[in-house]
């Protein structure tokens, strides 16, 4: 297929700029989109940026671009325009997640707005948390988030089954770190500061121990391998933990997913909350199989995270629109 760059003052270059803020496992953005004329977006799932050893069935490759892609619909929103989404619109080919386009004239909701303003705000935790409570009424209000995109979210209150979540987050990392397959994988998206990328995670992003708090860390600076044991651990609690689930457990249910996730965290972030995310059970299939077994009878894990206030701010890097969006 022959593509050029689409002009920065393109529409879709806002679009995109909007899209590319969002999480992704590993920083990998592994997602690229296509600017449908002036009828809208085409969103793809990149496969050459996906983690065969982490995500072996793309699971979480598609939950990010579900977060891409809710950024769009919140951009559309902005302008105050309603998105008219179709995913999978060309079932025979599996990369095209959805196509965007746009829809009437809609004024955008309050909190449309404040969640757009907090796009380039909001950044993924990795390590404690402030001990600061959150906001009242905060938790209620992420659970009707998750359910406005068809996805529930499950708080993880009581301290046996915080205990016992984190129990499985440690058992998955632990044995991450021991698969010489995976920890190559890690280290293919871990940069050094002195070779900057867009893209991947920086060796140094968290100054904290992978096991200062109750729920264990990617190690991406090998310190597990100098410090078995951390120097010390955060107090408990360590912000609010959560699961999101969706009732399905196909790619329709991922990308929902995804978009549920960027819903919560963006309502999170605007009013200063941020998230830190455990997958390591949901990477190892008789863990994730447990812990829906024991967690969410008939539902299916999608995502476990942390949320609450960040000690400091680090936002990592991402890859320009223009390197991402073709015509």
């Amino acid at each position: 297929m022959s593509v050029v760059i689409a002009p920065p003052g393109h529409a879709s270059a806002y679009l995109v700029r909007a899209a590319v803020t969002a999480p992704s496992v590993y920083n990998t953005q592994p997602w690229y989109f296509v600017a449908d004329g002036d009828r809208g977006i085409q969103v793809y799932a990149d496969p050459d940026r996906g983690m065969p050893r982490t995500d072996p069935n793309g699971r979480e490759l598609v939950v990010s671009c579900g977060a891409a892609l809710f950024n769009i619909r919140l951009a559309m929103r902005h302008l105050g325009f309603a998105p008219v989404v179709r995913p999978f619109p060309r079932p025979h080919d599996p990369t095209l997640l959805a196509r965007v386009g746009w829809g009437p004239y809609a004024r955008p909701t309050g909190d449309e707005q404040r969640m757009y303003g907090a796009l380039r705000r909001r950044h993924t935790v990795r390590g404690p948390f402030r001990n600061d409570p959150l906001p009242a009424g905060m938790v209620d209000a992420l659970r009707v988030q998750a359910t406005e995109e068809g996805a529930v979210l499950h708080v993880v209150d009581d301290v046996a089954s915080r205990k016992h979540l984190a129990a499985l987050v440690k058992e998955a990392e632990g044995m991450h770190r021991k698969d010489p397959g995976h920890t190559a994988e890690q280290a293919s998206w871990t940069w050094r500061s002195a070779q900057p990328r867009t893209d991947g995670v920086p060796a140094d992003v968290s100054v904290a121990h992978p096991d200062c708090t109750g729920f264990a860390g990617r190690d991406y600076a090998g310190l597990t391998s100098m410090f078995p044991v951390p120097p010390g651990r955060w107090p408990a609690p360590a912000g609010l933990v959560a699961v999101l689930s969706t009732d399905r457990d196909d790619r329709l249910a991922w990308l929902r997913a995804g978009q549920a996730l960027e819903r919560i965290l963006l309502y999170a972030a605007a009013q200063g909350v941020m998230a830190a995310f455990h997958t390591q059970p949901l990477e190892v299939a008789r863990l994730r199989t447990r812990l829906r077994r024991e967690f969410l009878p008939g539902d299916f894990p999608q995502m476990i995270l942390r949320l609450g206030f960040a000690p400091v701010q680090r936002i990592v890097p991402r890859r320009p629109a223009a390197e991402v969006l073709l015509r």
